[in-house]
């Protein structure tokens, strides 16, 4: 039977010994949907994506490669190993690979290789993914010098999901290469409390309709945040409480978790509060930005910014980073007189 093999762009190499970090993951997965019918939210790709897959399957063909793009944490991964498991390919992923090349010369017909963070690829891997998902063939180059030769080396057709929390750093050969393309946007308050409730009732958690609106709307759009924060009030509620999620015990959950009622942590009021005070409001460039907070570009631009741009908290501009009047109406510095 065919198999998923799973690589990341900015592939590296992982240990065998388990890690918190790996604990997590497979606590993760174990609230993740297995098919498109478990699936909640993100109608509109879902019906896509079975209509594909429901045409694939009657011309008896591999899908066309499929590119998703959105903030992390809305369901990219858990969308390719579903579409995986609905064209019947299972097994274990490969994690990490080194060699691209390899891989694609060992796939077998109708086998789903996931790219996540596709946009990390070299320029190097991504010329070996032109041919082999237009053409489906590689070119092995041996020898050196004058005395190199070209060896084609055709490939079983197989299907490439990628995905990528950054769109526009896909260089345009590669994107253009994708047979569908879907955007994944954050989630509505009334579908993230569906995905609480579901959630629940995997961990077997004792939760009422209060609790799950509570923890969804504090969740900012995403369901790894929204399972994230669950498990944090039910670790308070069997501590603290009788066990069962109320609206209060969730409130008095999350508010000590750091995590108002907008579903802002630490790190965002930090965001927000640097730009405003720091540097007057803006604009400033996203490099300052991190060498002040003393946090990662990458963590702002990927984790941070896209929930407070959406809300209007911040505004990129040509000049960088300006705090909007959301933001500044969160911050309660525009009441207070202290800003502009």
């Amino acid at each position: 039977m065919p198999r998923e093999r799973t690589i990341r762009g900015d592939a590296q190499d992982q240990g065998a010994v388990p890690t918190s970090r790996d604990q997590e993951e497979r606590l993760i997965w174990s609230l993740r949907p297995l098919v498109l019918e478990e699936y909640v939210g993100q109608t509109r790709v879902v019906e896509s994506l079975n209509i594909a897959i429901a045409a694939a399957k009657k011309r008896q063909e591999p899908l066309e490669h499929i590119l998703f793009h959105g903030p992390p944490g809305l369901g990219k991964t858990t969308l390719a190993h579903i579409i995986a498991r609905e064209m019947g390919t299972s097994g274990p992923a490969l994690e990490k690979p080194a060699d691209i090349v390899g891989i694609l010369s060992n796939l077998e017909t109708g086998e789903v290789l996931f790219i996540d963070e596709i946009h990390r690829l070299s320029h190097t891997v991504e010329e070996y993914l032109y041919s082999a998902m237009e053409d489906f063939q590689v070119d092995f180059v041996y020898g050196k010098g004058a005395y190199a030769k070209t060896l084609p080396f055709q490939l079983k057709r197989f299907t490439l999901i990628g995905a990528t929390t950054r769109a526009g750093l896909l260089t345009p050969p590669l994107r253009d290469r994708f047979g569908m393309i879907h955007h994944l946007d954050f989630y509505s308050p009334e579908e993230l409390t569906e995905v609480v409730k579901r959630s629940s009732a995997i961990l077997k958690v004792q939760i009422e309709p209060g609790g799950a609106r509570e923890i969804a709307r504090r969740s900012r759009g995403t369901p790894r945040m929204a399972n994230r924060l669950l498990r944090r009030v039910r670790d308070y509620a069997q501590v603290m409480t009788q066990g069962v999620i109320t609206q209060e015990v969730a409130d008095a959950a999350l508010t000590r978790e750091g995590v108002d009622e907008m579903g802002l942590d630490r790190l965002d009021r930090l965001y927000l509060s640097t730009i405003a005070e720091n540097y007057s409001g803006g604009p400033v460039g996203i490099d300052a930005l991190a060498a002040t907070i003393n946090e990662e570009v990458q963590t702002l631009v990927e984790v941070v910014e896209p929930f407070l741009l959406k809300m209007g908290f911040v505004l990129r501009t040509p000049g960088g980073r300006k705090i909007g009047e959301a933001g500044l109406g969160r911050l309660g510095l525009r009441e207070q007189g202290k800003l502009l």
